[in-house]
């Protein structure tokens, strides 16, 4: 019979390795694919490949907070590196990563995405030539897409303040006929529609919340096939799909987090296995539990 048969063969070996390592690498962020990603995924991939011209496609990628958006931001931005031509010296930047700024105002944005860029600027700059020098640089690096994460983050200032930094957004896609790639909460995807030039152009991919179905049944198979814990866990019960969903509200991140904390106390308790009884353990051994969340642990069990 195989060793660790209920792993991965490429994650088996990790079993063997004494706990504190093993825990180590529980906790280390990982991608783990699931079907709402790949499609946000796949219309970021289809964008990057568009043709240019006047009135370029967009995508919002929405979802409450605790979904995984930005996650899904980073793996496309680290499937597109940029590239140094050794010969011109250049360097090349198709897929351009930033977060918009806490105060969602024009000159802000510019230096935020120059900072993106690595080009950080320096001393008080105006308006006009923030611009300027934003366009410039994304025109020199070849950037195919531009990806702005927390864009809900516009929210924070009033109407007049939101019409005027989505006409900047607006105003930047129109130059540079480059597809823009935006993240948000779904309070985020209604001030887009606000702006009809944009709600025109912006298609929609959501990151639902997770419920008891297929899909959820496959993420969590993927994460028994590759925590390296030495038995087999029981993450297909249904008690034990229920009391996650219960105690994470189908929220990506704290699903994520419980199924870590689940794994550790597994190792540390000598289980070597996730078990509806290992719930048990968690309001004494997990001091970063809620109270709301205690108490669902113990209508659970």
């Amino acid at each position: 019979m195989t060793k660790y048969e209920h792993l991965d063969p490429q994650h088996r070996a990790l079993a063997d390795l004494p706990n504190d390592e093993r825990i180590q690498w529980i906790r280390a962020e990982r991608w783990i694919s699931h079907p709402a990603a790949e499609l946000a995924l796949a219309a970021m991939e289809d964008l990057l490949t568009y043709p240019q011209r006047n009135r370029m496609p967009c995508l919002l990628v929405h979802g409450r907070t605790g979904m995984g958006k930005t996650m899904i931001l980073r793996k496309f931005s680290r499937d597109h590196p940029k590239v140094i031509d050794p010969r011109l010296g250049l360097t090349q930047m198709p897929v351009v990563l930033m977060q918009l700024p806490p105060e969602p105002a024009e000159v802000p944005f510019y230096e935020e995405l120059l900072g993106a860029l690595g080009l950080p600027l320096v001393g008080e700059v105006s308006r006009i030539r923030a611009r300027r020098m934003a366009r410039d640089a994304l025109r020199i690096i070849g950037a195919r897409v531009l990806v702005i994460d927390e864009i809900h983050a516009l929210l924070v200032g009033g109407d007049r303040q939101q019409r005027v930094f989505l006409n900047v957004i607006r105003l930047l896609a129109n130059e540079l006929e480059m597809p823009l790639v935006c993240a948000g909460t779904p309070e985020a995807r209604r001030a887009l529609l606000t702006d009809g030039g944009l709600a025109d152009r912006f298609e929609s991919v959501e990151l639902p919340r997770w419920t008891s179905n297929l899909a959820f049944r496959r993420l969590l198979a993927s994460y028994a096939a590759i925590l390296p814990l030495r038995r087999p866990s029981e993450l297909d019960q249904d008690r034990v799909r229920t009391a996650i969903l219960k105690l994470t509200e189908g929220i990506t991140v704290r699903i994520v987090r419980l199924l870590e904390r689940l794994a550790v106390e597994a190792i540390r308790g000598g289980a070597e296995r996730i078990t509806l009884e290992g719930f048990e353990a968690l309001p004494a051994r997990a001091p970063l539990l809620s109270m709301e969340q205690r108490r669902r642990i113990d209508a659970v069990l």
